[in-house]
């Protein structure tokens, strides 16, 4: 073997020099740092020690004065109840239907909104972003009054036409659907958004090689945009996915879990295990079997939708 080249051999002994620059422009930063102490302790105090604490409850059977070590059994008692089985199917079916639609959706309205000037960009961007920032418990208000049996706005349209009254919200068969229907019928503005700012970013010469190829406009939605687009894609499944399994705040405001367990979801059965029944030890080990619910569809939703390298 020949020797290796002076220059390269300089390259190599620079490499293998440790970087003490590192801890000299911390050092030098540290004022940066002293920004972001405040927000650290807010996330240790308030995140990371809420969820390790959950964790270590969840092998306790808790009890105000001397907790005593359970073991297993509480994540034994989840798997064993039927009110959890019952909960974790009215999440995935309320999930396997909101999210393909939300990010569908939110894909096709942001490319009709794309096509447009930028005056109607920005009025339609100001339009579907503006319940994402409405509380959800005015908007469950007020989809629980169009829901009325009574009085109710879908009611007294079926009554227009001589179409009988459904109890939308009180029989078993309609309460998680209609809970269903009215999610995916709130603009996904984040999505939208999102969609909006990636599809802004992809070369107007791809479109234009298209066009001179003879490639149509759906086509090129199809072959250019929608590829293009499948970071935030997942991205936005992701987020859309962890939404759903911890959907609450409709069903406390609507329905409450009922008729019967029929819209009972997994995060009001652990706010009911916790806050109403006091068991925090059981609710601790459902929230955990929550975490890893949501961490495994997170992981194959990674791997089917990631970007191709």
């Amino acid at each position: 073997m020949g020797a290796v080249p002076k220059k390269d051999n300089e390259k190599l002994k620079v490499l293998k020099k440790p970087n003490k620059n590192v801890f000299h422009q911390m050092k030098k930063n540290y004022s940066s740092y002293l920004f972001l102490l405040p927000k650290l302790i807010l996330f240790i105090l308030f995140v990371a020690i809420p969820v390790v604490w959950a964790f270590v409850l969840s092998f306790q059977e808790y009890k105000v004065f001397g907790s005593e070590f359970a073991g297993f059994d509480n994540y034994i008692k989840v798997f064993q109840s039927e009110s959890f089985l019952i909960a974790l199917k009215n999440t995935l079916l309320f999930t396997v239907v909101t999210v393909p639609f939300s990010v569908i959706s939110a894909l096709v309205t942001a490319s009709m909104i794309f096509a447009l000037g930028k005056v109607s960009q920005s009025f339609f961007r100001s339009a579907f972003y503006l319940p994402t920032v409405t509380s959800m418990v005015i908007i469950a208000m007020v989809w629980r009054w169009m829901y009325n049996y009574d009085f109710g706005l879908f009611n007294y349209i079926l009554g227009f036409f001589g179409i009988e009254q459904i109890n939308w919200l009180g029989q078993s068969s309609s309460a998680l659907w209609a809970l269903i229907i009215m999610q995916c019928l709130i603009p996904f503005g984040v999505g939208i958004i999102m969609y909006l700012a990636s599809m802004g970013s992809i070369s107007v010469s791809l479109y234009e090689a298209a066009r001179m190829d003879g490639a149509s406009v759906f086509k090129q939605w199809l072959h250019i945009t929608i590829p293009l687009l499948k970071p935030t894609t997942l991205y936005l499944v992701l987020l859309s996915t962890i939404g759903s399994f911890q959907v609450f705040t409709q069903i406390i405001m609507m329905t409450g879990g009922g008729p019967g367990s029929a819209t009972e979801t997994l995060v009001h059965l652990i706010y009911k295990t916790g806050f109403r029944d006091f068991e925090f030890g059981l609710a601790a080990a459902q929230s955990v079997v929550l975490f890893v619910i949501i961490l495994i569809f997170s992981i194959i939703q990674f791997r089917v939708l990631r970007h191709d390298e």
